[in-house]
């Protein structure tokens, strides 16, 4: 027989797994829909191929040869791969994705321990988070949609407010002690108190407080995650946000020192979306249950 180094017959392949399976030509073709006369012509031509036998043929039943059983093992191995990645592409190409630019602190303290019940609902949508504090450029970011704080107000996207934060200052127990330190609220300005990069919420608790918020120490720190840490660490007195920080107070992590909560139009948190662009079906379906966790009323 004469020897080849090409690419084996796919169908050949196909033909020899089926027979070495069932031990018969005759069930072979049954299950490939094809005559046992077709059967053995690709058997034949496999063991061409090869030169080699695959099978040893007896009056009433075959049986592989050694070589054709070591060859079946491996092409049985080959076809799990096909199968495999046949699958995963598959379930890929049918999977939806959305990327979502998101403040870390929001992601860390809000979304993400909320994004199971997405995934339970919608299974076949991929949510990927891009933490970051900058406003998103949808263009060069390749984002479909963000979350944003403030007042809403920003060129060249659509705003929809998801929810209002309210502010009242936290502080670690060590850091509050027997409270001594924490009499009235004029005592935070003899405290550090802890901001992110505006600090106009330290600025509207003070101001509603009746205090200058000019005369306050306030440690600027990037990002509102690094100061939640530090009040965590008794640092100093954070500016709650108390969306955010709600399970650290359920904790007994943090305290609230006084009972004064302020709540602004400037603090809240949006869904922000291109200006003239059209979100994809992905997209629209993780707008709508985002909405709904945040208990998402319409604007007037």
């Amino acid at each position: 027989m004469r020897a080849s180094t090409t690419m084996p017959p796919l169908q050949a392949l196909r033909v020899f797994e089926a027979v070495g399976r069932l031990s018969s030509f005759r069930r072979a073709g049954e299950e490939l829909l094809i005559t046992q006369s077709a059967v053995s012509h690709h058997i034949k031509q496999l063991e061409d191929t090869l030169g080699l036998r695959l099978f040893i043929r007896r009056a009433k039943s075959i049986e592989l040869t050694p070589e054709g059983a070591a060859y079946l093992a491996r092409t049985n191995e080959a076809f799990g791969i096909i199968t495999s990645a046949t699958y995963q592409m598959r379930r890929q190409a049918g999977r939806r994705r959305v990327r979502v630019s998101v403040l870390p602190s929001f992601a860390a303290n809000w979304l993400v321990s909320r994004l199971s019940r997405f995934m339970h609902e919608y299974p076949d949508i991929e949510v990927e988070l891009e933490p970051t504090l900058r406003l998103t450029d949808f263009a060069a970011d390749e984002v479909d949609l963000a979350i944003r704080f403030g007042a809403g107000r920003w060129q060249g996207v659509r705003a929809e407010r998801l929810m209002n934060e309210e502010l009242s200052p936290v502080l670690s127990p060590d850091l509050f002690g027997d409270g001594s330190r924490f009499a009235d609220p004029a005592d935070l300005l003899s405290e550090t108190l802890l901001d992110s990069m505006n600090p106009f919420e330290w600025e509207l608790w003070l101001d509603e407080a009746g205090l200058d918020h000019r005369q306050a120490r306030v440690l600027q720190l990037t990002d509102y995650n690094i100061a939640l840490q530090a009040a965590l660490n008794g640092q100093g007195v954070a500016i709650g946000r108390l969306l955010l920080v709600g399970d650290h107070i359920a904790a007994g992590r943090l305290l609230r020192p006084f009972p004064l909560i302020v709540r602004s139009e400037n603090t809240a948190y949006w869904l922000v979306i291109p200006e003239n662009g059209r979100l994809s079906a992905a997209a629209e379906v993780f707008a709508l249950w985002l909405k709904g966790e945040a208990g998402y009323q319409p604007q007037k």
